[in-house]
């Protein structure tokens, strides 16, 4: 059988954005990022840190695949959005959206690009990168679990593309009647983007960049 391969971020720069595979009928993920892995040798050491994908959804290592099946191997997630923007972020017109008379709290989180990074180097831009048709879903999911679980509004905004220093890369608002309900919900999407949403970071500094990882 024949499967398509995708990769993205630091991933895609130790191998390649787009490959075929030739597999036997009945292989697994597993035996998929074995064949990768084969092809591109500098990817192998990343295998505890990848998740795989098959046709836009998570799955696990012993999936079985089909002749056709699109896999995506994904690099630690970081970031995420209610949706994806490559442009600013109005952070007044969403907490405009959450104007509700039942909302006795709004609870607003704003991450923006800063110019230094962990270890002290000064960063000149951000750059995400997303798996745009696999967030969409995945972001989807996270903000009906907050709805269903703490009966929040929830508002979420993120930028891919290039991003300024000072600039926000991603908004989450909430909103609720008590400010306990609207500061938990805030919480868990941006913690559950930053495991589950295939988007990446990259911090570019004068001589050189380095992509991220999740809460980095």
């Amino acid at each position: 059988m024949r499967i398509a391969i995708r990769t993205f971020a630091s991933l895609r720069e130790l191998s390649v954005d787009r490959c075929d595979l030739e597999l036997p009928d009945g292989s697994t993920l597993a035996a998929a990022w074995d064949a990768f892995a084969a092809l591109y040798p500098a990817t192998a050491v990343q295998r505890p840190y990848v998740r795989a994908a098959r046709n836009g959804a998570y799955q696990p290592w012993d999936t079985v695949l089909d002749d056709g099946d699109e896999v995506a191997f994904l690099p630690p997630v970081s970031g995420g959005a209610g949706r994806l923007t490559a442009g600013p972020i109005d952070v007044d017109a969403l907490e405009r959206a959450m104007a509700d008379p039942e909302h006795g709290a709004v609870v607003t989180f704003v991450g923006r690009a800063r110019r230094r990074s962990d270890d002290g180097r000064e960063v000149v831009e951000l750059e995400y990168e997303a798996f745009d048709a696999m967030a969409e879903t995945v972001l989807a999911q996270i903000v009906a679990e907050a709805v269903d679980r703490w009966g929040a509004s929830v508002q979420v905004v993120h930028r891919t593309g290039v991003v300024a220093i000072g600039e926000a890369a991603v908004v989450i608002v909430t909103g609720a009647a008590h400010r306990a309900t609207a500061y938990e919900a805030n919480r868990f999407v941006i913690e559950a983007i930053k495991q589950r949403l295939p988007i990446w970071k990259r911090e570019r500094f004068v001589d050189g960049s380095e992509w991220k990882r999740p809460g980095a």
